[in-house]
């Protein structure tokens, strides 16, 4: 029987192999932001961190010593630059490595050999892979109908999207508790009557290390019926082909990439207006400039650094954002 081991990665990527490999996949990042993000950052601050280095790369070398995983897959191409480095910390700790790269270019025989070797490490075969790709896309079709749920009927309100959409990048581990908690959930809100009409808002960018954001914009007037990253680990597209499937996932690849995506969406949602976070002393921050630059709705750029409440500068600019758009 092979044994279960804890496979730890630094962003999503085919976790079908991992799961067809008979393993549990845990998606580092939701360990930390979920855990004791603050004083995970500390920790890592105490073993020689800079101040001036992305939280989450903190956060997520001292989310990935405390959660009993057997080996890492860093993403080292269509990421964070600094995972390189994690990498090489964890593996100074005796962690086992592996890396995983998206090609530069959105190639269909470079990410196919990615994905190749991806399976021969983990004894898997492209038929395997398949097999549970087929079952995941079970999952994936509820997840779109969740999506829909929050911009078409206004069923399901922006914090629950995000949080269904956040966690299926792993599904908690075990996609069958996921899919029962899935289905009780949509059963519920099918029976909610719909959520009043408000400001429609565009979540653009990595997933916020704000702890209550989802709430503010609520309690301001305004209900995200977007969450562009989120619904990308959600693998909407549900193509038949594993690297269609991750050709199609815009994340690791070019912001022009993404920009296509996003219009689509803000035109099929009828979205009002944007906001777009960018995480402190991260390059995405760039990518950032050409959003605002090529999207022609309102466009709030929100700047997060610690896991901690929205401080009140931050409140100040999204309580001004609402006054004029709202």
């Amino acid at each position: 029987m092979t044994t279960k081991n804890r496979i730890g990665f630094t962003t999503s990527l085919p976790i079908e192999v991992i799961l067809a490999a008979g393993h549990i996949p845990v998606d580092i990042n939701n360990r930390f932001v979920t855990g004791n993000a603050v004083q995970n950052i500390h920790l890592a601050e105490q073993k020689g961190f800079p101040r001036t280095l992305c939280a989450w790369i903190k956060g997520n070398y001292i989310a990935a010593l405390n959660s009993c995983l057997d080996e890492v897959i860093g993403i080292i191409q269509g990421d964070c630059s600094n995972t390189h480095s994690l990498l090489d910390l964890l593996s100074e700790e005796g962690m086992k490595i592996f890396h995983f790269s998206f090609p530069a270019e959105r190639d269909y025989d470079a990410l196919n050999q990615e994905i190749k070797r991806l399976e021969e490490h983990f004894e898997v075969s492209r038929e395997q892979t398949q097999q549970m790709k087929k079952r995941l896309d079970e999952i994936r079709k509820k997840l779109v109908l969740l999506d829909e749920l929050t911009w078409k009927e206004r069923l399901v309100s922006g914090a629950e999207n995000h949080y269904w959409l956040i966690n299926s990048s792993d599904f908690n581990g075990d996609p069958d508790i996921y899919e029962e908690q899935l289905d009780s959930f949509i059963k519920t809100a099918q029976n909610r009557d719909p959520l009043p009409t408000r400001l429609r808002l565009a979540y653009l960018g990595v997933p916020p290390i704000y702890q209550n954001l989802y709430e503010v914009i609520s309690d301001l007037g305004g209900d995200i019926l977007f969450n562009e990253v989120q619904r990308q680990f959600s693998m909407p597209h549900l193509l038949p082909d594993i690297v269609d499937q991750y050709l199609a996932y815009t994340y690791p690849y070019s912001v022009f990439d993404r920009l296509q995506d996003i219009q689509n969406q803000l035109s099929n949602r009828k979205i009002d207006a944007i906001i777009s976070y960018t995480q402190s002393f991260c390059h995405l921050q760039l990518d950032n400039i050409l959003l605002k630059k090529h999207l022609r709705l309102p466009f709030l750029t929100l700047e997060g650094d610690q896991p901690e409440e929205i401080d009140p500068r931050t409140l100040l600019r999204l309580e001004s954002f609402f006054e004029i758009h709202g």
